[in-house]
């Protein structure tokens, strides 16, 4: 029992396996990679899911791109993890994520596929990180824990965080790119609220803005997500 859960809670290599896929948003399109874990097709379970977010640099019209940074870098080179992964593409070379898009897309990929409601995780590196704050203050109840990756945003923006959200957040010390004391500054607004969970901190000391690289090669951030189950 003891090795069935270690097989379970860490990542181990298999051929990658991705799907592309595209959404209907009306005005727009929005493109994703999904990633099923290994038993999906032969079972009727629901899974949990990670939605993650890419960072500038994979953003535009290439859908492979998507796949050459953070958790689907991973699941490329062999890793296979025991949870479904979404990742779309933001079209935008030089503009944010589309949050009304990434909603629609959350609301027909779970009302289509065998998703467990209660341990959906948000994460997102660089521009994907204020996405994945952004998207968290605009989705209340929906996400069972949030991991973001040397993202900014406002720490006022505090305020629109839950309290019951449980929040692990990573970043380099030497980050030139988005400064650390952001990050910082909002893990301390968010100590001042009454977070029913403690907000945890990764600092990662003489890393610059790949911080994405170790947070995401880290297998106790993937433990942590899977024990978090929003009731």
């Amino acid at each position: 029992m003891r090795l069935l859960l270690i097989l379970l809670l860490c990542p181990f290599l298999l051929p990658a396996q991705w799907k592309e896929q595209l959404i209907d948003l009306g005005a727009d399109t929005m493109h994703y990679l999904v990633s099923y874990p290994e038993g999906y097709e032969q079972d009727t379970a629901d899974w949990p899911l990670v939605l993650f977010l890419h960072g500038g640099g994979e953003s535009g019209a290439d859908l492979s791109s998507v796949k050459r940074g953070g958790l689907p870098q991973h699941i490329t080179e062999g890793e296979q993890f025991p949870f479904i992964t979404l990742a779309p593409q933001n079209r935008l070379g030089h503009g944010f994520w589309d949050l009304v898009g990434l909603t629609q897309l959350l609301d027909d990929f779970t009302a289509h596929q065998r998703v467990d409601a209660h341990r959906i995780y948000l994460t997102g590196a660089s521009r994907g990180g204020l996405g994945a704050w952004m998207l968290a203050m605009q989705n209340p109840g929906r996400f069972a824990a949030l991991a973001p990756v040397c993202g900014a945003v406002p720490h006022s923006y505090a305020v629109w965080i839950e309290e019951d959200l449980p929040i692990w957040i990573f970043h380099g010390t030497d980050d030139q790119s988005i400064y650390p004391s952001e990050t910082i500054a909002m893990v301390e607004q968010l100590r001042q609220k009454n977070m029913k969970h403690p907000v945890k901190l990764t600092m990662y000391e003489g890393v610059a803005h790949n911080a994405w690289d170790y947070a995401y090669a880290d297998p106790e951030l993937y433990k942590w997500l899977l024990a978090q189950r929003r009731d």
